[in-house]
């Protein structure tokens, strides 16, 4: 809705006008949740996590996200190198094959919708390390419950930390999201709020229960107020520091509820479901590969236009979305069943 508002300009100026939580944060906490449900089995079954099986969890998180990137990064350079997208092909470099474009800086103007993964494949290489550390370091201390819990803790407040470092920096809201929003260091807390809702529903079952609906009342209610009660100020402290844990752990408060959903056989939930599937696909190509070529090339001069052309950006990024994962994402990512069978990593 956001990368495709554009198109409706002539018909439905600032569309989407209606402040909403960010989709990315959702996709955190999330992705956090899942992750580290996966982390917290294998945590258990193996009596600790050794790098063997840090390896093969990093190689069924590969085969699920680099094929799919790399093709489209390369569709990237090629779109804006022949001038069929918007962009500076100077500001592509070697960081964007190793996710190191926004590692500790920012950048602008080449695939930009790239910053929130950079910062989900860093979660994937630090968290399992840290895992290995923090167990090694405290197994006979503590127990492992609460050493996951340290190294949740750890990477919620290490951002916060850096976060507040730079936070001296004078910034528009333009350079607000570039160098706070959407640099790695900065960020990974978003995804831990995932991974400690992940440790309550594995270590208090029965509580994950109870706190569903509670929680998801609170959160929306606490989203709700973050967003239209008070005034997000790119200028000020609280803007680049407590904000990002405040909505990430609100977002996070949705999970349990959202967790106990487990069917969906409507028509309607049929296409959820489908766009589920492909959301991945349809993350890396709508922007720049379908919004970017409109906006360059097919721009709407008329209201009418502006609506026929927001349906042909949405049946065209969910079609091509479906054949990318159907004949490649799909595909490449079942590949990783044949290598990694034996380790019963999910």
């Amino acid at each position: 809705m956001g990368h495709g508002g554009f198109i409706l300009d002539k018909s439905i100026p600032g569309f989407p006008y209606i402040p909403l939580i960010d989709g990315v944060e959702l996709f955190f906490v999330l992705s956090g949740f899942l992750i580290g449900t996966i982390l917290l089995k294998i945590y258990k079954k193996n009596d600790g996590i050794d790098f063997k099986e840090v390896f093969s969890f990093w190689k069924r998180r590969w085969f699920r996200t680099i094929p799919n990137y790399y093709l489209v990064l390369i569709l990237n350079i090629l779109f804006v190198s022949t001038g069929i997208i918007g962009g500076k092909i100077e500001n592509f470099n070697w960081k964007f094959f190793v996710f190191l474009q926004n590692f500790n800086t920012y950048f602008t103007d080449f695939f930009w919708e790239s910053w929130s993964l950079t910062i989900e494949e860093w979660f994937y290489i630090f968290t399992p390390i840290a895992i290995v550390v923090f167990h090694k370091s405290l197994v006979k201390v503590t127990s492992k419950k609460n050493i996951i819990l340290l190294v949740i803790g750890t990477f919620v407040l290490l951002p916060l930390l850096y976060r507040y470092s730079i936070s001296d920096e004078q910034v528009d809201p333009f350079w607000f999201d570039v160098k706070f929003r959407k640099v790695v260091l900065a960020r990974l807390d978003a995804i831990m709020f995932g991974v400690f809702f992940a440790w309550i529903k594995y270590y208090y079952p029965l509580l994950w229960k109870k706190i569903a609906i509670p929680f998801f009342i609170i959160g929306l209610i606490l989203i709700f107020s973050l967003l239209h009660f008070i005034k997000l100020d790119p200028i000020g402290f609280y803007a680049k520091t407590i904000y990002f844990s405040l909505i990430g752990f609100s977002a996070a408060m949705l999970l349990p509820y959202a967790d106990s959903v487990k069917t969906f056989r409507t028509a309607f939930g049929k296409v959820i479901t489908h766009i589920s599937l492909i959301s991945y696909s349809m993350y890396l190509i709508n922007l720049a590969l379908v919004a970017q070529v409109i906006l360059v090339h097919f721009l709407p001069q008329t209201e009418m236009e502006s609506y026929i052309m927001y349906v042909i950006y949405w049946v065209t990024v969910i079609v091509a979305s479906t054949f990318l994962y159907k004949y490649f994402e799909k595909p490449i990512t079942d590949l990783r069943e044949f290598s990694t069978s034996k380790t019963g990593i999910s």
